[in-house]
């Protein structure tokens, strides 16, 4: 079965947030890590894992995308500090 990962970046501890979905986590967040595109995380520095979901359904994934987004700050500051109250930069955990 084939997994899908919804993602939460951060710039810091309360810092800039970004939202994805991928099926390759530790491929996706090392892009990041490495400002190998062009785009929000790389113009605003936003490089470390703090928070992710899975799944085996990509529809399931895409929809938590989606409703995440749309989520206020608050939200998604609450969810983040849940299951990771430092704000550690869960990437290392991957590997």
């Amino acid at each position: 079965m084939k997994s899908y990962f919804v993602y939460i970046l951060a710039s810091k501890k309360n810092g800039t947030l970004y939202i994805g979905v991928t099926n390759n986590l530790i491929r996706r967040v090392h892009e990041h890590k490495n400002d190998l595109a062009d785009g929000f995380t790389k113009k605003y520095g936003v490089h470390n894992l703090v928070y992710y979901e899975q799944t085996e359904d990509v529809d399931v994934a895409l929809r938590r995308e989606k409703q995440l987004k749309k989520w206020n700050r608050q939200w998604k500051i609450n969810l983040i500090e849940k299951s990771n109250p430092a704000w550690y930069d869960l990437y290392d955990t991957l590997l």
